[in-house]
């Protein structure tokens, strides 16, 4: 799928959150809470290009760099190994070619360096076993991340609070949703501070 068929506002939807995103969306599109972001502060936005790699073996991550789109985030099965599939190296390599950030159910190392490159990075360990090159994977076809199935052209969105994979077809609404339930969620606030109570602005006494 075409990453041109997306449009949307990054600092938009990172403002929103993906707390809100997910609650918008009404559908199951939450990755996985084992994978977190790599170090403090992390969050990014972009289209998704599915990777499958195999255990201990990084060689498809390094052909993704050159499938790459400006703009994509690399999203990877790699069956959880715990090893350091990525890296710096790596990292300023994705800079130069545009590359938003990476999700992978594997090991990243180097964290310091990731964050002093402001490469967003999220992964279910953080390891500094090395990796071997013997398998190319997949690069661009869909893979399913435990039980999430992310097609190439998915928008990401990932911050502290987790990660959604929007299906593309479904961005231009669920963005629409994401609006109309912040604009709700400002209003409470402003009945919050006034003094009202979570269980009448949200009808709770009636629960009994």
């Amino acid at each position: 799928m075409s990453t041109a068929a997306i449009v949307f506002d990054e600092d938009e939807l990172l403002t929103m959150g993906t707390a809100t995103l997910f609650e918008a969306a009404a559908f199951d599109c939450d990755l996985d809470p084992d994978l977190r972001p790599a170090w403090p502060g992390a969050r990014m936005c972009g289209t998704a290009l599915p990777v499958l790699a195999a255990a201990a073996d990084n060689l498809p991550l390094h052909w993704a760099l050159e499938a790459a789109h400006p703009g994509d985030v690399l999203v990877v099965d790699a069956g959880g190994s715990r090893c350091g599939f990525w890296g710096e190296v790596m990292s300023v390599a994705a800079q130069a070619r545009g590359v938003r950030g990476l999700v992978i159910d594997g090991g990243v190392r180097d964290t310091d360096q990731l964050r002093d490159l402001g490469f967003p990075a999220f992964s279910t360990s953080i390891a500094i076993r090395g990796t071997g090159k013997a398998w190319p994977g997949t690069v661009g076809d869909p893979i399913t991340l435990r039980g999430r199935i992310v097609r190439r052209g998915d928008l990401v969105v990932a911050d502290q609070d987790g990660i959604v994979v929007l299906p593309a077809e479904r961005v231009g609404d669920v963005i629409a949703a994401a609006r109309e339930r912040t604009a709700k969620e400002t209003a409470y606030m402003d009945r919050l501070r006034a003094g009202e109570l979570t269980l009448d602005i949200y009808s709770f006494r009636e629960i009994r």
